[in-house]
């Protein structure tokens, strides 16, 4: 057996990958909203530590997914980020579909609401898109 193959070292490969994309794609969620979520989280809002939380396991969802599926580690990472993007549209379209009040704002002000909702649409969509991952 190569040992590229062994399971071991799949394994440490693929744990290592997703767990650099999941960095990654939360320095990119980091960007889009408006509050520093480790600075807010720190001083102990629930809600931005409920809103991040659901962006982890959400990400952490997809790319279970992802590994579940495909063979190759640049499969795993092509689907990993598609599922991402489609992740953070969904933020997006949280963001719209509520014009009375900014999300970002709410959550920031430690709406615990709007906190729990923002991580339950994250988890929901994990798994929607990683029902759809081939």
């Amino acid at each position: 057996m190569d040992f590229w193959e062994h399971a071991l070292v799949e394994t440490a490969a693929r744990y290592s990958v997703a767990v650099l994309c999941a960095v990654l794609f939360l320095a990119i969620f980091e960007v889009v909203t408006k509050y520093n979520n480790w600075e807010h989280i720190k001083k102990g809002n629930f809600s931005v530590a409920m809103a991040t939380g659901g962006k982890i396991f959400g990400i952490s969802n997809i790319f279970r997914y992802s590994i579940q599926h495909n063979d190759s580690l640049l499969e795993m990472i092509g689907w990993g980020f598609f599922g991402f993007v489609l992740l953070l549209f969904g933020y997006f379209i949280f963001e719209f579909l509520t014009p009375s009040f900014r999300i970002d704002d709410e959550i920031e002000q430690d709406n615990r609401a709007v906190g729990f909702i923002s991580m339950v649409i994250s988890v929901g969509l994990s798994f929607v898109i990683g029902a759809n991952i081939n």
